[in-house]
């Protein structure tokens, strides 16, 4: 008699950002035990606001946490689209231009979504923070871990749901370059002083192949600051070397005007900048053997389309859903990926409308971007991105 299928399935999930508790929080619900580690010493805060568009919302409303996101919900009333000296280009309802539907989506600072999440499973999920995967070995019955901290354990299933520059997706498929799909463009985030009194709005600013955004989460004394620019490279050598982000960033930026000068001082002080590449993940599978992959770790589709917290929660519903309906673990994964992966690469295909829209690389595709932005506002759109809503969410397994 094969004892595991009467015994409590186990799952290790890496990663506790988004996708990894929304994962726990299911595979809990459908009777796994499950672990999550995460590298971090404790639930990570910050970050910049995020959307819950779509079919992910009633993923949060499934979820019961709907309610506190909306009360969370930041409310952006205007963004508003500058020339090189500073001047306005267009003024528009943030949802317009993000291709949301108002009344309907969410936006709430990423941080906010993290601890709700975290706070609906920390009860019932076992936690290990400050320690990550070193090693996995894959067999018959399971998967053989050794953590970074020495302990080893075995689980019926690995999860990697660690991100864009996911450890896990190394550890089974190979490195990250394989998948990696640079879109043009290097950014940096971190934090500044509300000088300018912005309130519940966002200002973006464009010249040819460089942009700037500040962006006010209601009345904050804080501003979220973003800079980006086109690079025909990927500067992957230059991700672990913060000084070096910096000098590049400040050069690129030199002789720029408007509030540039600001950001670029502000985030040399910044204690918190965080500095990537605009990239994909396209993966030709989503599992190998026993791990499966989630969220930015499977398919991170790139901030351009908006549309990266979205896509995780939705995958983490898919991917716990198929665990809890295929006790063969290879069954399940191929039926998240089955029905999951049409859903995600129509969202990772609207990365073309967020590059046009916010990083115009030459003057006539910002002039092209301007004629747009004058469109929008003689005719807004009425309802948001079909490709926001193509996934009807299937019922729990029960």
């Amino acid at each position: 008699m094969d004892m595991r299928s009467t015994t409590q399935r186990t799952a290790l999930i890496s990663g506790a950002s988004i996708a990894g508790p929304a994962l726990a929080f299911w595979l809990r619900r459908y009777g796994f035990a499950v672990t999550v580690v995460e590298k971090s010493p404790a639930p990570r805060g910050g970050g910049y606001p995020i959307d819950i568009r779509g079919t992910a919302v009633e993923v949060v409303r499934r979820m019961g946490i709907l309610p506190r996101l909306r009360e969370a919900h930041i409310d952006s009333r205007r963004l508003t689209f500058l020339d090189a000296d500073g001047g306005t280009t267009a003024v528009l309802p943030p949802h317009v231009m993000a291709g949301g539907a108002e009344g309907h989506d969410v936006e709430v600072p990423r941080g906010v979504l993290a601890d709700i999440l975290h706070g609906a499973v920390r009860d019932d999920v076992e936690f290990l923070f400050d320690d990550s995967i070193d090693t996995l070995t894959d067999h018959e019955h399971g998967v053989d871990v050794t953590f970074r901290g020495g302990t080893r354990r075995t689980f019926d299933v690995v999860l990697g749901a660690d991100g864009l520059h996911s450890h896990t997706r190394g550890l089974v498929l190979g490195p990250e370059r394989r998948f990696h799909r640079y879109l043009g463009y290097c950014f940096t985030i971190f934090t500044m002083p509300n000088t300018l009194g912005l309130s519940h709005e966002v200002l973006i600013w464009n010249t040819p192949g460089r942009a700037a955004a500040l962006y006010a989460v209601g009345d904050s004394p804080e501003l979220y600051a973003f800079l980006n620019f086109a690079r025909p490279e990927p500067t992957c050598e230059l991700l672990r070397d913060p000084e070096a982000q910096r000098d590049l960033v400040a050069a690129t930026f030199a002789d720029d005007g408007w509030e540039i000068p600001a950001m670029v001082a502000a985030m040399r002080g910044a204690a918190d900048p965080f500095f990537d590449t605009v990239s994909q993940i396209h993966l030709p599978r989503w599992s190998s053997g026993r791990v499966a992959l989630a969220g930015d770790a499977a398919h991170a589709p790139s901030f351009l389309t908006g549309q990266g917290s979205s896509l995780a929660l939705v995958g983490a519903y898919m991917l716990a859903r198929s665990l809890a309906a295929h006790r063969d673990h290879a069954t399940a994964f191929a039926a998240y990926e089955s029905d999951t992966r049409g859903f995600v690469e129509l969202n990772q295909a609207q990365v073309g409308k967020g590059d046009a829209a916010l990083f115009p690389t030459t003057a006539e595709a910002l002039e092209r971007r301007n004629t747009r932005l004058r469109t929008l506002i003689a005719s807004p759109p009425r309802t948001g991105r079909p490709a926001h809503t193509a996934l009807t969410l299937p019922a729990p397994t029960r």
